[in-house]
């Protein structure tokens, strides 16, 4: 009888598998906002949000405007150009217009990609202000600038044509209850593509292009599923983003499938595609095939590596992930998981048979 063979070393421009996790991802953040919205109600879904948005503010605010070429900027127009070509960068709609050095706007036309399709129906506008509280709020207190604040003047969700607001310095320090404000009289004015920030030329390949995407989904998941456990606490938390998660690897399988090309309707069709996504995703996985099955061994987990002393609720959420896209490959097949790193084993190892 022959032993296992074995598979390693996917290919690491493998761009349909960085489209896919981007959207697995992407669906995954959606819909643990849902879930929550739906289950536990706003004000916690709100609550998620904002940390989520403050965690990867003060993460990424300071070393994205130097990698921009704004941090020289006035405030105002820093902060602004940097919404318009951080989120360009993601495949976000996003506008710009410069109104003076102490006055610019950004906006978010539809359809918003973190509401993507009919899920915009779901969420409320709390849920969207917590999003501006998290990140464009704080961005004065991050500069040392206490008369930076945002000023929102429409939320899609509220069913205004877009997400929108200015950046504006006044001539006094806010209160951090002024730091956030509303105004839904005003409009932004034209966008105008000749006068907005341009990115550096580059010219990428298409997996390259994927690859950013990938990441910038990515880092939503590794900032949300946590918070959310934080939040809901390890069994309200995790039973709900473990839910959210299983429905959303059900839902993106025929997608998923498509992107990679198709998957053989085996057990080792199946093992073979999910040791491409763990890949796909930068992780160090090896897949093992015998008569009886395949196993999918993962030694690294590139989601979570920035966070530490996680919650195993936060493993247990994301595996479900795969459970789910197991389900709909074949719900007779069996996927267990036989060791987990996060518990003190050498790795994170699948039979699937």
């Amino acid at each position: 009888m022959n032993g296992p063979a074995k598979t390693r070393s996917l290919d690491s421009a493998d761009g349909p598998a960085f489209a896919a996790i981007e959207h697995i991802y992407h669906s995954y953040l959606t819909g643990l906002v849902l879930m929550v919205v739906s289950r536990a109600g706003a004000p916690k879904a709100a609550e998620i949000v904002f940390r989520t948005f403050r965690r990867q503010q003060l993460a990424r605010f300071l070393p994205g405007l130097q990698k921009l070429g704004l941090a020289n900027l006035p405030n105002a127009v820093a902060c602004a150009q940097y919404h318009y070509l951080s989120n360009q960068v993601g495949g976000v709609k996003v506008e710009y217009v410069y109104e003076n050095d102490k006055k610019a706007w950004v906006r978010y036309p539809p359809p918003r990609w973190i509401w993507s399709g009919t899920a915009i129906c779901g969420v409320p506008s709390e849920v969207s202000r917590a999003m501006l509280r998290g990140w464009h709020a704080n961005n004065g207190v991050v500069l040392g600038n206490p008369r930076l604040g945002f000023v929102c003047t429409g939320q899609t969700v509220d069913g205004q044509p877009g997400l929108e607001g200015y950046y504006k310095e006044w001539d006094h320090d806010l209160r951090e209850d002024e730091r956030l404000q509303f105004s839904p009289g005003e409009t932004c004015p034209p966008f105008r593509p000749e006068n907005a920030p341009k990115l550096p030329e580059t010219n990428w390949p298409e997996h390259r292009l994927q690859k950013v995407l990938r990441n910038y989904a990515m880092e939503y998941i590794t900032s949300i599923v946590p918070e959310a456990v934080a939040v809901l606490g390890p069994d309200e938390g995790g039973h709900l983003t473990a839910a959210a998660a299983r429905l959303v690897g059900m839902h993106t399988y025929d997608d998923v499938a498509a992107m990679l090309g198709g998957i053989e309707p085996s057990p080792k069709g199946f093992a073979t595609a999910f040791a491409r996504l763990s890949q796909g995703q930068g992780d160090d996985a090896v897949l093992e095939t015998s008569a009886n099955g395949a196993t999918v061994r993962q030694t690294t987990w590139k989601l979570m590596r920035e966070r530490e002393l996680l919650s195993p609720a936060v493993f247990t959420a994301w595996n479900e992930l795969w459970n789910g896209a197991a389900l709909a490959h074949d719900r007779f097949m069996r996927f267990d998981l036989t060791s987990r790193k996060d518990r003190g084993d050498a790795a994170w190892e699948w039979s699937i048979r």
